[in-house]
């Protein structure tokens, strides 16, 4: 197999993670391969040049969807054009389930030739089991994180290969919490909160104040908490602004150090996403929540199926992390959930114990999946 074109097609910040983990693991597999697509700074790193700043696709909900919809659509034109003027030999589309199945139907439409696979299929176990068939009719081949995923895309006709999750192979080696403590002058024994607002601007709008009035009541009830808020690099400039109107002082964490921030915090207040993962490969306690758009809520709720939001609480079946969603993400519901982890050495070492126990149940320790992956786009190809 020779002079290959890749197109990767990543509207998300995780998704440019894993588009740009690809990039590497196909290039160490082959070395006349040439890349083109859609993504961020990490893919730009890897010789993928953007059309477009992918920022303004970071969109969850029908209503935030609905609003965005003259934007997206624009999007997927230009990504469809560049598809049409590369011809690459496979495009893969990761993750970001409105954008990409829209760039799928359309290069199916127009060029049926291009073998289409998608990278992280939704999340079909929690909620609108049919995108698997919608799916099934759009793209080739599926790479899918987890094993639970597989079954429902198989059922639909659409072959799969379980390739694992990246998040649990975030090398925490190096994450030093003592470090994080002495670089930020917090005693070894002091309670440190590591709050995780999100990465979405919708999420840091919506959770933001939820998370301000759960530390006021926290810091109120014990004055000597240390708080860190980890600020994400697509929506550093928002968090940091909102941060600096709370009445108490709080430690900004960069990205290069989120991960000695996890191994340091006593216990952590989470908006849901891969950060649950992460959090609970460092051992540490947390509280998740969410918020949608109230009407986005109102339509979606008939159609959530699954029982938690937090993926090693699915794995495990049971609410190991307690989930405050939508009407329950309250301020005073954080305070008080959090405040019993603060409160109890055992309480936390117990959730710690058993988050790390579910990690086992979805597949931690298996092989690389960026190499899993790469190797799957190129057998997909040479089919």
């Amino acid at each position: 197999m020779t002079g290959l074109k890749i197109m990767l097609v990543a509207a998300e910040a995780s998704g440019d993670a894993l588009g740009a983990g690809l990039a590497r693991a196909l290039r160490a597999r082959q070395t006349d391969i040439a890349f083109v697509g859609v993504g961020g700074p990490r893919m730009a790193d890897e010789g993928i040049v953007s059309p477009f700043d992918i920022a303004d696709l970071s969109i969850f909900g029908w209503i935030d969807g609905l609003r965005a919809y003259g934007r997206v659509k624009a999007r997927v034109a230009e990504t469809v054009a560049l598809a049409r003027r590369e011809r690459p030999d496979a495009v893969v589309l990761i993750d970001s389930w409105g954008f990409t199945i829209r760039v799928a139907q359309a290069i199916r439409a127009e060029m049926p030739g291009i073998k289409l696979i998608k990278y992280v299929g939704p999340q079909v176990w929690a909620s609108r089991p049919g995108r698997a068939k919608t799916l099934a009719s759009a793209v080739d081949h599926l790479l899918a994180l987890y094993h639970f995923d597989a079954p429902f895309f198989e059922r639909a006709g659409l072959p799969t290969t379980v390739v694992g999750s990246q998040a649990l192979h975030v090398d925490m080696a190096g994450a030093d919490g003592a470090r994080f403590r002495s670089r930020h002058a917090m005693a070894p024994e002091a309670p440190l909160l590591l709050v995780l607002p999100g990465s979405r601007p919708s999420e840091i709008a919506r959770m933001t104040p939820v998370y301000e009035g759960a530390v006021a009541r926290l810091k109120a009830a014990d004055p000597a908490l240390n708080v860190a808020v980890v600020v994400a690099g697509t929506v550093a400039e928002d968090i940091t602004a909102r941060v600096a109107t709370w009445p108490f002082r709080v430690q900004l964490v960069q990205e290069a150090e989120k991960y000695d921030a996890m191994k340091a915090a006593t216990v952590a207040m989470a908006t849901s996403g891969t950060v649950s993962t992460e959090l609970a490969l460092a051992g540490a306690p947390m509280v998740i929540g969410y918020r949608f758009d109230p009407l986005s809520y109102a339509i979606m709720r008939p159609f959530f199926t699954g029982k938690f939001a937090t993926l090693f609480n699915t794995a495990a079946d049971e609410e190991i992390a307690r989930e405050l969603i939508q009407a329950d993400a309250t301020p005073e519901r954080f305070a008080a959930a959090v405040g019993r982890l603060l409160a109890n050495r055992d309480l936390r070492q117990d959730q710690a114990a058993r988050q790390t126990a579910a990690l086992d149940l979805m597949g931690r320790g298996g092989p690389d999946p960026s190499d899993l992956a790469a190797q799957a786009v190129l057998d997909v190809i040479a089919a």
